[in-house]
């Protein structure tokens, strides 16, 4: 099965943040745009440089209107300490029973050895549930086009 592509509806989902709060839910976002990051795992290396790249670009990320959430399979427990370690002012979800990722036909069955991690994307959805873009990496090295990512949530208008 191949990934979810622009145009499609963007399924919908509920996952934690963290424990102790009400589960994210994407339908909740109707209205304006989102951006879903997908990555394979927490505290990895690459993972880790681009969570930080939109942390440290913040001023442009934040200012473009649109809730942004990084994916990955971890525990909330493992994100939380992750975004605290790197300071991202954005909340990184826990896809822990890999729903998000088999809806988004992102995960793959063979990450070195780990079965069942998400592939590096990024699927930007509009104010009307929809996919305006997706991105997705067979090279789990390779960062996503970032200027891409925020060009597509800026036509959103």
């Amino acid at each position: 099965m191949g990934h979810i592509q622009a145009g499609t509806e963007a399924p919908d989902f509920s996952l934690l943040d963290a424990f102790g709060q009400d589960p994210v839910t994407l339908s909740a976002h109707r209205g304006r745009p989102v951006v879903l990051m997908f990555v394979p795992l927490a505290f990895s290396g690459v993972c880790t440089k681009e969570l930080c790249h939109v942390g440290e670009n913040w001023n442009r990320w934040g200012s473009l209107g649109a809730a942004v959430y990084a994916i990955s399979i971890d525990s909330p427990f493992s994100n939380q300490q992750w975004r605290k370690e790197m300071e991202v002012p954005f909340p990184i979800l826990s896809d822990f029973n890999k729903t998000a990722a088999t809806a988004y036909g992102v995960l793959q069955d063979d990450f070195f050895g780990l079965q069942g991690v998400a592939r590096r994307s990024v699927f930007v959805v509009d104010g009307d549930g929809r996919v305006a873009y997706a991105w997705v990496s067979e090279d789990p090295g390779v960062l996503p086009p970032f200027d891409e990512v925020v060009g597509a949530v800026e036509a959103l208008g």
